[in-house]
């Protein structure tokens, strides 16, 4: 008898354990979801829409590399930075930029 109380306890303690974390898991997502319309709204605002479709062309491709110049973007617009939508060239300027930053490595054989 005992050992079937403890057993009922345990599987009550578990499922409980569960039920918090399906519920943790939901409100992360509910958060999460709401950051990224937040984000599409602003990037809405800032980029022309020739602009948006060339960077979601290069997320294909590239998706790190177009996060890090939507995150870059939207602070500008934050801190009032950005008095005009950005075009699909200046889109350009930016992914030709990024591009000459980075160090490109090769293996040469011998």
């Amino acid at each position: 008898m005992e050992y079937d109380e403890e057993l009922e306890a345990i599987k009550r303690r578990k499922l409980e354990e569960y039920r918090r974390r399906i519920l943790e898991a939901q409100r992360a997502e509910q958060e999460r979801k709401l950051i990224e319309a937040r984000k599409r709204q602003i990037l809405r605002a800032i980029l022309t829409p020739k602009a948006r479709m060339r960077l979601e062309t290069v997320r294909m491709v590239r998706p790190e590399v177009v996060e890090q110049i939507e995150a870059q973007l939207i602070q500008l617009a934050m801190a009032g930075r950005i008095r005009e939508p950005i075009t699909e060239e200046q889109i350009k300027v930016l992914l030709r930029a990024w591009q000459s930053n980075r160090r490109e490595i090769r293996i040469v054989r011998r």
